[in-house]
């Protein structure tokens, strides 16, 4: 079968504070890890969100 295009990554937060998101990434365009701005509740600010592995 063929390789799925996009794949699930999960989006962890920069501030250790365990928050994290789902996201959905196209694997062909963006080879590199992604990094986002995104709001964490926890410390109720942005901080930047960078991609890990979904276990």
């Amino acid at each position: 079968m063929a390789k799925p295009t996009t794949v699930k990554v999960r989006l962890n937060s920069s501030a250790d504070t365990g928050f994290f998101y789902v996201a959905k990434k196209n694997t062909r365009t963006m080879t590199e890890k992604m990094v986002m701005r995104k709001y964490d509740p926890v410390v109720r600010k942005h901080v930047e969100f960078k991609e890990g592995k979904i276990k």
